[in-house]
């Protein structure tokens, strides 16, 4: 987990970009947004950045940084945040509309972060 404390300043960033993109969605979707659930919105996209964060660092040297990065935060998106979104909004009634909608916010929001941690830097962990 040091890495998080290594990359702060882009993790932070790259948590507010998602939180503006957020605060720009819910506008747009009508949805007013409490101090409470900001407060939880912001703990939430701060862990999920860090782990984008990790996930890049990680990333192998097969193809640009630029592929890696975006690539990252796509498989991330489609193969946990995309389900999870389906079918939890699915089972309490939300209808294939709104489930897109916010599919694809979430989308936008770990593709703009991804690009600003790649723009910024990341500083893996010390080796051993």
């Amino acid at each position: 987990m040091i890495y998080i404390w290594l990359n702060i300043v882009p993790i932070l960033v790259a948590t507010l970009a998602g939180l503006g993109i957020g605060y720009i969605w819910a506008r747009l979707s009508g949805l007013r947004i409490g101090a409470r659930v900001a407060v939880a919105a912001f703990v939430a996209e701060f862990w999920l950045t860090a782990i984008l964060a990790g996930a890049v660092i990680l990333a192998p040297d097969q193809a640009s940084p630029w592929t890696m990065a975006l690539g990252s935060a796509f498989i991330i998106w489609v193969g946990f945040v995309l389900p999870v979104l389906v079918v939890t909004l699915s089972v309490i009634g939300i209808r294939a509309g709104a489930i897109a909608s916010a599919g694809g916010y979430w989308l936008v929001t770990m593709l703009v972060q991804a690009a600003l941690l790649q723009t910024m830097g990341l500083v893996p962990p010390p080796a051993g």
